[in-house]
C-alpha cells in the first residue's frame, strides 16, 4: 500500500487484503521461475547454434573413481551427506504411510430395484445322482454382471373386433375412439416423441446421430420425420411454456441474459403482420443482410429465470438483440430484475413509467477488477479482497432462512460495501489513468453501485447472476451440434422446448420420463397445465427424481465452504502471528 491511511479498518478485511497480496505473490513467483527458464533455455539454444553441432561424449560407466588424498574432512562431509539422505528416505517413506488413510470397504453389489436374469448352472452327473436320490440341492451366487440392452422400438396394432366387415365410416368412429397419439393420423406415440425431445434439447444430439440410435433398435427415421416430430410436441404442449412465462412475469424476481444463434435467411421476405415485432424486425434484418451479400444473420436466444416463487427457466427467440425482446417479455412487470448493464436492457428497465427495479451482478464487477488486477497489485488487491469478503458471507449463509440472511447482509455486507466505496473514493483509484482496464473497473463498480447494493434489501435476492449465464451454456453446447437455426418459426419452436427440458433439469427430473407424461396428457386433453409444472408434478413422482444431482450441488457447496474454513483458518493463523510480532 502506498498510503496507510487507505488501509482498511476491518480486521478480517485486513486479513483478507493480506491473503490476497500472498497469492500475488506467488503467482508472480511462479511466473518469474517461467521467464528465468524460457531464459535459460533460449540461451543454450543460442550457445548451441553458434558453436555448430558437436558429437555428444558420454563416461564410461565402469570408470573408476578418482583417487584423491586422504581428507578427514572431505570423508565428514560425504558421511554427513549419506546420512542425511538416508534420514530424508526414511521421513519421506513414514510421511507417505502416514498420509494414506484407511479405505471404506468397497462394495460391487448393483442396485437392488434392478431385473434380475438368472443363470442356472447344472449339476455334475454325480452330484445329480444324488439330487434325484433326494439329497437338497443349495444354491450359491458366483458372480452378478451388470448388462445392457439397446433400446426396445415396437408397435402397438389396434384390431377391433366386430361379426361383420367394418365399413369406412365404421373404422373411422373407432379410430376416434382411441386414445389420441401424434400427427396426421395418430402414429407416434409420445415415447417416441419424448425421446427425440430429450436427445436434442438435454442429450444435445443432432438429428444424423439420432438417426443412429434408432437406426440400432431397427427403424431409421429420416431428418424430416424427426424434425416433423418436434413440430407436433411444441404444438401439443403450448400451454405449458405459455403457463411458465405467465408465472415467472409474475414472479418476485426475474434474472435474464442472452447468447448468439445463427439464423439462416429465407429466399423470400414473407408478409410482415403489423401488430408482430418479431417478424418486422426479422424484415428490417433481412433487408439489411442481403444488401451485404450475406446469407445468414445473428439472432439471440433469451433467457429468462424466475425466482423460488416461480422456479422456471425460459427461452425467448428474437432475430436480434434489440430491446423489442425484453420490453414485450417485461412489459407491466413490477419486480426486481438482475441483468447485465447493455443499454438495450437498462433502456426497457429504467424507462420512464415502468415500475422495476434494477439488480447488477456482483459477479461482472468482480470479474472486471480481476482481470485487470496486473496494472496496479497495490490498488486492485484491497478492492478484490473486500469483493471476496462479501462472496465468503455469502457462502455462509447458504442454508440459511430469508430473514437470516437479510440481517446478516444489513449487518455485516453493508459495513464491506462502505469499505469499498471509501476505497474507490480515495486517492488510491483517482490516480490511476482513466483510460486503464483497472480504471475502468472500478468506474464500471461506481457507476451501478447503487444496482450492485441492492441485493442486501431482501434475504431472497442472488448476489450475482451466475445462474442465468450457466442456462446461456445449454444454448452453447446445443449450437455445436445443431449449428443453426432455419427458421423464425423454428427458432420460436426450439425456444419452446427448450423451456421445458431446462425447467425440468431445474428441479432435477428425468427429462424423457417428464415429456411423455406432459405430451401424453395435454395431446389427449386429460390433465391441465397447472398440474403439469416441473415442480407440481415432482411432487407426485418421487421415483423420477435424479437425486444424485442435489447430492453433487451438496457435495459442491460443502467443498466451498471447506475451501473458505481453510481460507479462515489461515487468517486466524496470520493473526496470530502478527499479534506475537
Amino acid at each position: 500500500m502506498r498510503d496507510e491511511s487507505q488501509l482498511p479498518d476491518d480486521l478480517s478485511t485486513a486479513h483478507e487484503l493480506i491473503l490476497v497480496q500472498s497469492e500475488r505473490l506467488i503467482e508472480f513467483s511462479e511466473k518469474y521461475g517461467e521467464a528465468v527458464e524460457q531464459i535459460q533455455n533460449l540461451q543454450a539454444l543460442v550457445k548451441k547454434l553458434l558453436s555448430g553441432k558437436k558429437r555428444e561424449r558420454f563416461d564410461n560407466p565402469d570408470q573408476m573413481l578418482l583417487s584423491f588424498q586422504e581428507d578427514p574432512e572431505w570423508k565428514a562431509a560425504i558421511e554427513a551427506a549419506r546420512r542425511e539422505a538416508e534420514q530424508e528416505l526414511v521421513d519421506i517413506s513414514y510421511k507417505r504411510a502416514k498420509r494414506r488413510k484407511e479405505q471404506p470397504p468397497r462394495t460391487d453389489a448393483f442396485p437392488e430395484h434392478l431385473r434380475r436374469e438368472e443363470v442356472i448352472h447344472p449339476l455334475s452327473p454325480a452330484d445329480q445322482a444324488l439330487a434325484d436320490s433326494g439329497r437338497e440341492v443349495r444354491r450359491t451366487l458366483l458372480k452378478e454382471v451388470i448388462c445392457f440392452r439397446r433400446p426396445e422400438l415396437y408397435v402397438k396394432a389396434h384390431y377391433q373386433l366386430s361379426l361383420e366387415p367394418l365399413s369406412p365410416a365404421q373404422i373411422e368412429s373407432a379410430l376416434e375412439a382411441l386414445p389420441a397419439d401424434l400427427g396426421e393420423k395418430g402414429r407416434i406415440e409420445a415415447s417416441v416423441a419424448a425421446a427425440i425431445t430429450a436427445a436434442k434439447f438435454d442429450l444435445h444430439l443432432p438429428y444424423y446421430r439420432q438417426q443412429n440410435e434408432f437406426a440400432s433398435s431397427g427403424w431409421t427415421p429420416s431428418r424430416s420425420t424427426l424434425d416433423y416430430t418436434q413440430d407436433l410436441v411444441a404444438e401439443a404442449v403450448e400451454a405449458l411454456p405459455r403457463l411458465m412465462r405467465q408465472r415467472v412475469r409474475e414472479s418476485f424476481c426475474v434474472s435474464m441474459d442472452d447468447t448468439a444463434v445463427t439464423l439462416l435467411l429465407p429466399s423470400q421476405l414473407p408478409e410482415i403482420p403489423s401488430e408482430d415485432l418479431n417478424l418486422q424486425r426479422l424484415a428490417e434484418k433481412m433487408i439489411e443482410a442481403k444488401r451485404k451479400g450475406e446469407k445468414s444473420l445473428e439472432a439471440k436466444m433469451w433467457a429468462y429465470s424466475g425466482s423460488d416463487d416461480a422456479p422456471y427457466d425460459i427461452f425467448d427467440f428474437r432475430v436480434s438483440r434489440h430491446r423489442d425482446g425484453p420490453a414485450e417479455f417485461l412489459r407491466a412487470y413490477t419486480g426486481y430484475v438482475m441483468a447485465d448493464c447493455y443499454s438495450g436492457n437498462l433502456s426497457v428497465i429504467l424507462e420512464p413509467g415502468a415500475s422495476m427495479t434494477r439488480l447488477a451482478c456482483w459477479s461482472h464487477a468482480r470479474r472486471k477488477a480481476y482481470e485487470a488486477r496486473e496494472v496496479d497489485t497495490a490498488c486492485s488487491s484491497p478492492a478484490i479482497a473486500l469483493m471476496n469478503r462479501l462472496y465468503e458471507i455469502e457462502r455462509d449463509l447458504a442454508g440459511a432462512s430469508v430473514q437470516q440472511r437479510t440481517e446478516t447482509r444489513q449487518r455485516e455486507s453493508r459495513a464491506v460495501l462502505e469499505q469499498l466505496r471509501r476505497l474507490l473514493d480515495g486517492p488510491l483509484v483517482s490516480n490511476l489513468l482513466p483510460s486503464s482496464r483497472l480504471a475502468q473497473a472500478f468506474s464500471y463498480v461506481k457507476q451501478h453501485w447503487t444496482a450492485l447494493n441492492r441485493y442486501i434489501e431482501d434475504g431472497r435476492l442472488q448476489i450475482d447472476n451466475n445462474h442465468v449465464e450457466r442456462l446461456m451454456r445449454q444454448v452453447a453446447i446445443g449450437r455445436k451440434n445443431w449449428l443453426f437455426v432455419g427458421s423464425l418459426r423454428a427458432g420460436v419452436r426450439n425456444a419452446s422446448l427448450m423451456t421445458l427440458v431446462n425447467s425440468a433439469k431445474r428441479h432435477d427430473l428425468d427429462v424423457e420420463q417428464y415429456l411423455e407424461d406432459v405430451i401424453t396428457k395435454l395431446n389427449r386433453g386429460t390433465a391441465s397445465p397447472e398440474t403439469l409444472l416441473p415442480d407440481v408434478w415432482k411432487l407426485s413422482h418421487p421415483d423420477a427424481v435424479r437425486r444424485y444431482r442435489s447430492d453433487e450441488r451438496r457435495d459442491k457447496a460443502e467443498a466451498s465452504r471447506a475451501r473458505g474454513a481453510e481460507r479462515k483458518v489461515r487468517r486466524a493463523k496470520l493473526a496470530g502471528k502478527l499479534s506475537k510480532a
